[in-house]
């Protein structure tokens, strides 16, 4: 047979993804072919306090309830930056976590090799995949609107990790501290005024990076008819379409990019 053959590359066809937050650990298997779950959601709530040791041992847990080969590639989220799969911040977890290398943890616990992925890039990069913005070409904003402002920023596909343009500072404070939901619920501001808010910050990152979609989700993405309406933007902004599945589907699709 000649040298220069070249051998088709097959990519699994399932990979799990787990969810880490402040409230609980979630996990699925994902048809990496539809971006849905192919086994039942499991949930677990989260230690407290959610050190390395506790939420490792929950994790394999979750991982336990299912029958998966050892060749399923691992993908979980967690809410930090997370650089070459150790954590250099720690939000709704313990602060011990951070200096800590994710991946190494979460391995020794489940037996697996694990991918360990910031929570909004995971979220923004399902979105690209299956969700509101597969299909658009160019650079897509992703961002998530919730206690805080998460973002996940991909071009042409490809993932640029751990933006966190919600720590912009815009007008001399740090946006999410303005425009985030939790602050639209803490100072009891209705639709109108928070909109005036969120165009303040959806103009800068406009001006900052030209992209060609905004997809906006987190919780209170539910209720975008009664504040997208209300921005005037150049740019497309649409909700997102995957909800609470988004952060188990993207870092199980990142998972098995990775490995």
């Amino acid at each position: 047979m000649s040298s220069d053959v070249k051998h088709p590359r097959f990519a699994p066809r399932t990979a799990f993804g787990i969810d880490i937050g402040g409230s609980g650990i979630k996990g699925a298997p994902v048809n990496l072919k539809t971006g849905e779950f192919s086994g039942e959601r499991v949930r677990i709530p989260t230690p407290q306090p959610a050190t390395p040791a506790a939420v490792a041992a929950t994790v394999a847990q979750v991982v336990d309830r299912f029958s998966l080969r050892k060749a399923v590639p691992i993908g979980v989220t967690f809410p930090a930056i997370v650089r070459h799969g150790v954590a250099q911040s720690a939000a709704n977890v313990d602060k011990s976590w951070i200096g800590t290398n994710i991946e190494q943890v979460l391995h020794k616990a489940t037996g697996r090799r694990v991918v360990a992925v910031n929570d909004a890039d995971a979220a923004g990069y399902a979105e690209v995949e299956f969700g509101a913005a597969k299909d658009v070409p160019g650079l897509v904003l992703v961002v998530t609107l919730g206690t805080g402002i998460g973002t996940a920023l991909i071009n042409h596909g490809r993932l640029v990790p751990n933006t966190e343009l919600g720590h912009l500072e815009i007008d001399g404070v740090d946006a999410e501290s303005r425009a985030s939901d939790a602050a639209r619920d803490r100072e009891g501001l209705d639709m109108t005024a928070w909109a005036a808010r969120l165009q303040r910050y959806f103009s800068v990152l406009e001006a900052l990076f030209s992209p060609d979609l905004f997809v906006v989700g987190g919780g209170v993405s539910k209720r975008h008819a009664e504040f997208l309406p209300l921005l005037d933007l150049r740019t497309p902004i649409v909700p997102a379409a995957l909800r609470n599945a988004a952060g188990i589907v993207g870092a199980a699709c990142l998972a098995a990019e990775a490995i």
